[in-house]
């Protein structure tokens, strides 16, 4: 069976200690989740036991050993096969995506050329040398089935299906590609590779949901070892079997996934804090005696008392000491200035219609949002949410049909790429640059932020992923703000300030509207999801579990569907003849379609929610007005059929 063991790592990087005890153990078929704030080593483990990053031992050791150099033991079979995936992978020039995937097949190669080499030399060999021959060959053979030389096309296709790498993309140049693709080519030339153990380093961070999804089920049936490095709380839940999590330059391993994990590491640390405050009152006690004894002592002048006290502090001082756990570790603290409340129709779109060349975004696509409501917006990589956003900021205009924002909106955006106009500006420099504020205020408020002391005068251009979302928090919120618009805005944070986040986002009392691939952070904000689907924008009334739930209801509906209704509609648009009433049919019966989605939304959630009389008063309003639609869209489908 195979088995990877880590015991007692000790790594630094360049002078820099990273981990100084990192210890756990996997065994065949195990899936760890390795979990920790940023820059607490994770990826550096993986590049350990990839063996990117060699251990840098004192000469003898484990015999000897000495400050500055690498200790501990990394412990796999031999000849175990290890990938890792990287950030920024480099191939050779000039590769299609096609070769790039197909070098996972190296080995393959090497031994089909091997194996056609042998057979030339068979057709002129006799006798013993034949023989020979004949054995080199079915050992080749046999390796080149190991190797998965006769299920090359299959694993290929599989992994491209899976991935959604189209025929046009497979022929694309991999050096012309944005760093999220090339990184999702990577994953699928590993996931080809088949190696026994596997290494992910945020492996979710530029795929869609569909595609998540799929990688969850394939990790799951992952016959070697899987080591993921991740934020997404969702995807953990869905594949880890065990937790290693890093603090404070060491591990702590936890069986089963995400949700396990906080629920045991909750309960260890109160556990971790009675016996804290119990011998803290043993040791208030202790130093009581001690100091009566000595007390006593003095006034008797009586040796035994001055013994026994020494005996009791002797006691005292070669007691373990139990850490007090930490509750809270300092992270962002977010605060929102808001503004005066927005108008009641905060984002709207009315017959929103975009095209790119032959390819249709939206068509005819309409969507409300009320102010207040916290709505995140989902949807394939390419289908338009990246387009609607633009649109509604105003930096891309619609082919026909209105997206707008409502009356008295103050609006915040963060972007998925966050970049600075001074990219040579320090931290203090480009938060200042458009308002006015002492020097002091700026650095206090910069301080909720995490940018403490000196980090205040790092430059913006050598800033991580996470440090410019928390200075670009950091300026948005600042503002007065009644509509917080976010674009996947927990890629590069770690989880604890993803979660403060979420914290901070609840107390907003404006409307949030997000994109995000984050459906655990879909879940925790999310009131409302809006999926595109095919050019339209449908309305969900619930979070990411309720909206993956009534689509697969659709998919069940789907698939039982009355032939008679489907023969109705066919019946319909037969009928018409005319194309440009066909669209219309189309229209309407979209529209009517979405509508009854909605009412039966909010009936479900009145149904089933515990909700106090204003809320069920807000949700009958809406469900009337939703009613009042439908009947008008259902008067114009009647007299279009009836024509």
């Amino acid at each position: 069976m195979l088995e990877l063991k880590l015991s007692g790592i000790k790594k630094y990087m360049e002078a820099t200690l990273v981990v100084k005890n990192i210890t756990f153990e996997a065994y065949e078929g195990e899936k760890i989740g390795i979990v920790g704030a940023n820059g607490s080593g994770k990826s550096t483990i993986l590049k350990v036991i990839a063996g990117i990053e060699p251990m840098n031992y004192y000469p003898g050791y484990p015999q000897t050993s000495s400050s500055g150099y690498d200790e501990g033991i990394i412990h796999m079979p031999k000849g175990t096969t290890r990938a890792y995936l990287q950030q920024n992978p480099v191939f050779p020039e000039g590769l299609t995506v096609k070769e790039v995937l197909n070098l996972a097949f190296e080995e393959v190669d090497e031994i089909e050329k091997q194996m056609r080499e042998l057979e030339e030399k068979m057709k002129v060999l006799e006798n013993d040398a034949l023989d020979k021959i004949l054995n080199q060959y079915g050992m080749l053979v046999q390796l080149f089935e190991v190797r998965g030389g006769y299920e090359r096309e299959e694993k290929l296709n599989k992994v491209c299906t899976g991935l959604n790498f189209s025929d046009s993309f497979l022929d694309k140049d991999f050096d012309l590609l944005s760093g999220g693709e090339k990184t999702t080519v990577s994953l699928g030339k590993l996931l080809i590779h088949n190696p026994g153990i596997l290494l992910l380093d945020e492996p979710t961070n530029h795929l869609d949901m569909e595609a998540i999804e799929w990688l969850e089920g394939y990790i799951k049936n992952y016959k070697g070892i899987v080591l993921i490095v991740s934020h997404d709380r969702y995807f953990l839940d869905n594949t880890a079997t065990k937790i290693v999590e890093i603090e404070d330059m060491e591990s702590i391993s936890y069986k089963g996934n995400y949700t396990s994990f906080v629920q045991q590491k909750e309960e260890n640390m109160r556990i971790q804090y009675e016996h804290f405050r119990e011998q803290q009152k043993k040791i208030g006690s202790m130093e009581k005696t001690v100091s009566n004894l000595r007390d006593w002592a003095m006034r008797a002048d009586n040796n035994k008392f001055f013994r026994r006290a020494a005996s009791i502090q002797k006691k005292l001082d070669k007691m373990e000491l139990i850490d007090k756990p930490v509750f809270e570790r300092r992270n962002m603290r977010l605060d929102f200035k808001e503004a005066q409340r927005s108008g009641k129709e905060t984002i709207k779109a009315i017959g929103l219609t975009k095209k790119f060349g032959d390819k249709v975004i939206f068509n005819k696509a309409d969507l409300m949002i009320h102010f207040g409501e916290r709505v995140g917006l989902v949807g394939p990589n390419g289908s338009g949410k990246s387009t609607f956003l633009k649109m509604l900021l105003g930096e891309e205009q619609p082919d026909s049909g209105i997206v707008e924002l409502g009356a008295n909106v103050q609006a915040a955006y963060l972007p998925q790429k966050i970049v600075f106009q001074d990219e040579d500006q320090t931290v203090l420099e480009c938060f200042r640059g458009d308002i006015s504020i002492p020097e002091g205020k700026a650095r206090e408020y910069l301080a909720k932020f995490m940018f403490y002391k000196k980090s205040v005068f790092k430059k913006v251009k050598h800033l991580s992923g996470g440090e410019r979302i928390r200075l670009k928090l950091a300026m948005l919120l600042f503002q007065d703000i009644n509509l917080l618009i976010l674009d996947e805005p927990t890629n590069h944070l770690d989880i604890d300030s993803i979660e403060t986040l979420e914290e901070a986002l609840e107390d907003f009392k404006g409307t949030i509207f997000f994109v995000s691939h984050d459906r655990y952070f879909i879940n925790k904000i999310g009131e409302k999801v809006i999926s595109l689907e095919n050019g339209r924008l449908r309305s969900y009334l619930g979070n990411y579990d309720y909206f993956k739930s009534e689509q697969e209801k659709a998919k069940m509906r789907e698939a039982t569907d009355s032939p008679k209704q489907a023969e109705k509609e066919k019946k319909v648009i037969r009928n018409s003849g005319d194309p440009k009433k066909q669209e219309s049919e189309s229209d309407i019966l979209g529209k009517i379609d979405e509508l009854e989605r909605e009412i039966e939304a909010i009936d479900t959630v009145m149904t089933v929610e515990s909700l106090n009389h204003i809320e069920l008063n807000d949700l009958y309003v809406k469900k009337q007005e939703f009613t009042e639609k439908l009947e008008v869209v259902m008067d114009q489908w009647l007299q279009l059929y009836a024509e």
